[in-house]
């Protein structure tokens, strides 16, 4: 039994140093001073934080910056809306090809995205969404719902079908016996699937720097491969790794706070005979 302890705890050592090595050695290079960037030591042997004041007094990233929070959210929230309503008549109500709707939804996730990039390039260029933010927050909320909607209706299916009916016993509404004894018991289901949205959106790069031109609606990780240093002989890998870590905060919060809740959203109904 101890050596089967070891052995997992050893393993379990192994993953969490795979996964956070890169992170520290990222970390290290943001806090280095330009003149020991590439000194080859792990630790900086010349702390700064110029990197990180640069960023955004040199770098224009607190525009690009403000466009992720704010692609990343409204993504996030209009699929929930549209998800939570499809992943309910999924779950809960009786009509021919349901099942076929889930399949096409998830099929809809299958779709290699580098493979769409072109055709969203000209479909946008011509309906003038071409670098403006619903511009990427259509193939975010396309990209995002089809996981919104598998995650939340295993979520409803759980839910007995007696609340609901002992709510329209009561009085009300199919309406009003959803959004006030479904959604509320869902929640959830419904924090989990935000989360994972929220991160879907917050880390995509190929449609940021495919249809995107300025800053305008430029996102953070699309804005980072631009970063250049003042002239050609300054090397900008401290100002790219302080973004890179700017960029890396946000969803390391979310997932600490949430990280109980995305692991049951994924799990739920796996059981399930």
């Amino acid at each position: 039994m101890f050596a089967k302890k070891a052995q997992w705890t050893v393993l379990d050592l192994v993953v969490i140093a795979f996964a956070l090595i890169p992170v520290a050695w990222l970390t290290s290079l943001s806090l280095k001073d330009p003149s020991t960037i590439a000194d080859g030591g792990f630790l900086p042997s010349k702390w700064t934080f110029d990197n990180y004041v640069n960023v955004f007094t040199d770098g224009g990233f607190l525009q690009p910056l403000v466009n992720s929070i704010g692609i990343a959210l409204i993504s996030t929230f209009v699929a929930i809306l549209l998800g939570t309503f499809a992943a309910y008549a999924i779950a809960r109500l009786e009509f021919p090809g349901r099942n076929i709707m889930l399949g096409a939804a998830l099929l809809v996730a299958m779709f290699p995205q580098v493979s769409l990039v072109t055709p969203l390039f000209n479909i946008e260029r011509n309906l003038g969404l071409f670098n403006t933010w619903p511009g990427l927050i259509l193939p975010y909320v396309t990209f995002a719902l089809p996981l919104t909607i598998y995650t939340m209706s295993t979520f409803f299916r759980e839910i007995p079908w007696e609340l609901e009916k002992a709510a329209k016993m009561d009085g009300a509404s199919g309406f009003q016996a959803f959004r006030k004894v479904i959604v509320p018991l869902a929640t959830p289901g419904v924090v989990t699937a935000a989360v994972l949205a929220f991160i879907q959106s917050w880390n995509d790069f190929l449609f940021a720097i495919s249809l995107t031109s300025t800053e305008r609606a430029r996102t953070a990780p699309a804005a980072i491969s631009f970063f250049t240093g003042a002239s050609q002989f300054e090397d900008p890998t401290g100002s790219v790794s302080a973004a890179a870590v700017i960029v890396t905060i946000p969803i390391v919060i979310f997932v600490l706070i949430f990280q109980r809740r995305i692991v049951s959203g994924l799990t739920a109904g796996a059981v399930k005979g």
